[in-house]
């Protein structure tokens, strides 16, 4: 297995649209409870992560700034993302949730603020994201972007603001691999964020192609994922609250897939019957949801 040790000392760096940079491999906190986010984020940075993921929902923003304000580490070496949640669309409610998480974190900033669904049914998506535009001129929020939008809901807030996001983040793993999705991004100049990198290791990890990979190339299951979200060109974020596991995923910057590696991680495509979340046209769960 691939040690935290022997790994990269830091993840690669992708250009976003607006000219910064963010970590390919961050850290998600989804739900991870606020007692237990500050110790598990410290083993984070330990490891090497500067890039953290949270938002309104997860609960967690107290802890998750805690942890950042106490690691040591400068302001600016460490990313942040956050997002503003489905029933704060419109721009008082979305300035007003923005404020109140970035009292919860005790920052000054954040790196990145999100749309978290589009909620088509509210008819409020420009109107938010005009409100992003603005705290991103006002430096409240130095990168914007949006979550779970099909291409269609990112180009009518690029028609009617002329920004685009800068990212999208979705559900993507090799069983919803979103190919079509990831290729609009990226004509779009958005880059692809993965959520539920590793599937929440339900049942990918035993699959004997990405068994077979994992001892051919010395690495474990989860890390054969990441690095096959790595070689995608997308941002994996894994949630772990274990220390092993949080140091077992970020040595993935070690593990190298080849080409026939990714192709035959491909067929395990499963489409829409892959989706676990809600479908973001509709917020009714995927076929794949198992509760």
């Amino acid at each position: 297995m691939t040690s935290a040790s022997d790994a990269a000392t830091a993840s690669p760096l992708l250009t976003l649209n607006d000219g910064r940079a963010i970590p390919q491999l961050g850290f998600g906190v989804y739900k991870t409870p606020n007692d237990e986010v500050e110790d598990a984020i410290a083993c984070a940075f330990e490891a090497g992560y500067r890039h953290i993921d949270t938002a309104k929902l997860y609960d967690n923003e107290e802890g998750v700034g805690r942890a950042v304000r106490h690691s040591g580490l400068a302001r600016s070496d460490v990313f942040v993302t956050t997002k503003v949640w489905n029933d704060d669309h419109g721009r008082e409610k979305t300035r007003r949730a923005f404020e109140e998480s970035l009292e919860r974190l005790g920052l000054d900033y954040v790196d990145l603020y999100l749309i978290h669904w589009p909620m088509p049914m509210n008819g409020l998506a420009v109107e938010t994201w005009e409100e992003l535009i603005a705290l991103r001129e006002e430096g409240l929020a130095t990168s914007i972007g949006v979550a779970n939008f099909p291409a269609h809901r990112i180009d009518e807030l690029t028609a009617a603001t002329g920004v685009a996001p800068v990212l999208n983040q979705i559900e993507l793993n090799p069983y919803f691999a979103q190919a079509e999705l990831r290729e609009a991004n990226r004509e779009r100049g958005v880059l692809s964020q993965a959520w539920a990198p590793l599937h929440r290791a339900k049942g990918l990890f035993d699959e004997p192609i990405i068994r077979d990979i994992a001892e051919h190339r010395g690495a474990t299951p989860a890390q054969v994922v990441l690095a096959w979200h790595l070689a995608l060109g997308t941002i994996a974020i894994p949630k772990s609250v274990t220390p092993s596991r949080i140091r077992e995923n970020f040595a993935a910057l070690d593990v190298h897939l080849t080409p026939e590696d990714l192709e035959a991680i491909a067929t395990l495509d499963r489409g829409e019957a892959g989706r676990t979340g809600f479908d973001p046209e509709t917020m009714v769960r995927g076929a794949g949801y198992k509760g």
